[in-house]
């Protein structure tokens, strides 16, 4: 494949992207992201849930900045983590939906995606600045897993990488798909959630040097299939509709378990300056969408919409900051972040440069610092194969406006990927039927308020049909030419 026979040349050269000059060593903080599997806006005690307790969670959230309008770069996990580590939509990388396995029929070039290799990730950025790197968990964002044929996370900038493709596999008790750095590991006992952590509290004790590192803990919980430790589901069966919704509610006590665990050895061994952002990839699975869908009993809190919807619901998820060694705004903040302001973020606590490529999200320490920020660019989500009817949103700092895509006189149809064979319906859609919602009054949705506020609307109508044009033509298009 032509991408492929240039990887080599394109590790060698990806320190070209990159400034070598940082800030010095005693001001670079260690960077721990910590990502979960379809955790709701309203899973967390500390984000109103009435039955699951997380008091890890909530003590970091009660230390640090506690987001209300945290949002993931897509409703569906393959395109967000791509958002994550690209600071870009996962659009212009070619993400539109989750990646399906290699092994399906390539209907759309759907056995084509992956992360490509010109794409420049986070890891790959702080390790010229001298930072060690490690990724433990779910990766998805390949369709050829472990793999000559794609790039794995390595290739990436992780030093180290523990993980699975999707879903933690039979399910999140003993699962049996790890590979850790290109090798297989086999079953290993226990809850996926206390492995991943587990793999990173050795990786620490055991690298091989004192630089600064960043950490990307990427839970495969509370993702289908659902297992939990049975004394968990057992404090909950009492308050539980049944042992299903037990089950889902102590898989979100385990990962409270587990944080828990990785900020005790944290605050012992890295007390002095280590940065933690704890969220989740999009809302919460709606329960029996799908056959294994069983235990998916997560909440979105007051959102509309769950995963796969452009409303909040989808794309709403928990965020919850806290820098150990450091004085930091400490209280609620509803400034409007997101996954895509990472790269931007990291970049400026670091000392490294960004990429000389168009990024869409913003560095957030001003927030870090005051609470506070305007947003420069707002946040669009064009997510073809939404469940609401809406395919298009757009957030700024109060607003949010959301449309459908027409051909002529009849919708766009569902859509997984973009590739050469579907890309002049999608570019031929227009983008019609606006709504206008007020969201520092109206987080439900509940409200169209396009005629009550005829002035705002056409600026943001306007707004949305430039910053989807611009997105529109810098999405990528799949293509067999790709092999």
């Amino acid at each position: 494949m032509k991408q492929l026979k240039a990887i080599t040349i394109l590790v060698l050269l990806t320190s070209a992207f990159f400034s070598c000059k940082s800030k010095p060593d005693e001001t670079r903080p260690n960077i721990v992201v910590i990502l979960c599997d379809d955790l709701g806006y309203g899973d967390l005690s500390s984000y109103g849930h009435p039955i699951i307790q997380t008091p890890h969670l909530d003590e970091l959230a009660a230390d640090g900045i506690k987001f209300t309008s945290f949002y993931t770069a897509a409703p569906v996990c393959s395109p967000a983590r791509a958002g994550l580590l690209t600071g870009r939509s996962p659009n212009r990388a070619g993400i539109y939906d989750y990646i399906r396995p290699s092994g399906r029929p390539g209907e759309q070039c759907l056995d084509l995606v992956h992360l490509q290799a010109d794409e420049q990730t986070i890891p790959a950025m702080l390790k010229e600045v001298g930072y060690s790197t490690c990724l433990s968990g779910k990766w998805h964002c390949s369709s050829k897993f472990n793999s000559d044929a794609q790039p794995t996370p390595g290739y990436f900038g992780f030093d180290h990488w523990f993980a699975t493709s999707n879903n933690a596999i039979p399910s999140h008790e003993n699962p049996n798909n790890f590979v850790r750095n290109g090798k297989e590991v086999g079953e290993l006992e226990g809850f996926s959630c206390q492995i991943v952590v587990d793999e990173v509290l050795n990786w620490l004790q055991n690298k091989d040097s004192d630089n600064p590192f960043y950490v990307q803990v990427s839970f495969h919980e509370p993702h289908e299939p659902v297992a939990s430790p049975q004394f968990l589901v057992d404090e909950y069966l009492p308050e539980s509709v049944n042992e299903n919704q037990a089950q889902y509610f102590a898989n979100v006590a385990n990962i409270d378990d587990a944080v828990g665990r990785l900020m005790e050895y944290l605050k012992e061994n890295y007390s002095e300056n280590t940065l933690i952002i704890f969220t989740s990839d999009n809302g919460p699975e709606t329960l029996h969408r799908y056959r294994g869908a069983t235990r998916s009993y997560g909440s979105p809190g007051p959102l509309k919409g769950m995963k796969l919807w452009t409303t909040d619901g989808g794309i709403r998820v928990p965020g919850i900051l806290y820098w150990i060694g450091k004085e930091t705004y400490n209280g609620t903040s509803d400034a409007v972040v997101s996954l895509l302001d990472f790269m931007p973020t990291f970049a400026e606590l670091s000392g490294a440069e960004l990429p000389e490529r168009e990024l869409d999200g913003q560095s957030m320490v001003p927030v870090i610092e005051t609470g506070t920020m305007d947003r420069d660019k707002p946040l669009l989500w064009i997510f073809y194969d939404a469940i609401n009817e809406q395919r298009v949103a757009m957030r700024t700092d109060d607003w949010k406006i959301l449309a459908r895509l027409k051909n002529d006189t009849s919708y766009l149809p569902l859509i997984h990927n973009l590739y050469d064979g579907n890309e002049a319906l999608a570019k031929q859609a227009e983008v019609v039927d606006f709504e206008l919602y007020k969201m520092n009054e109206d987080i439900e949705e509940a409200e169209n308020v396009a005629e009550k506020y005829p002035e705002k609307f056409e600026e943001m109508k306007n707004l949305l049909k430039m910053e989807y044009r611009d997105l529109l033509e810098g999405s990528h298009i799949w293509s067999r030419e790709d092999e």
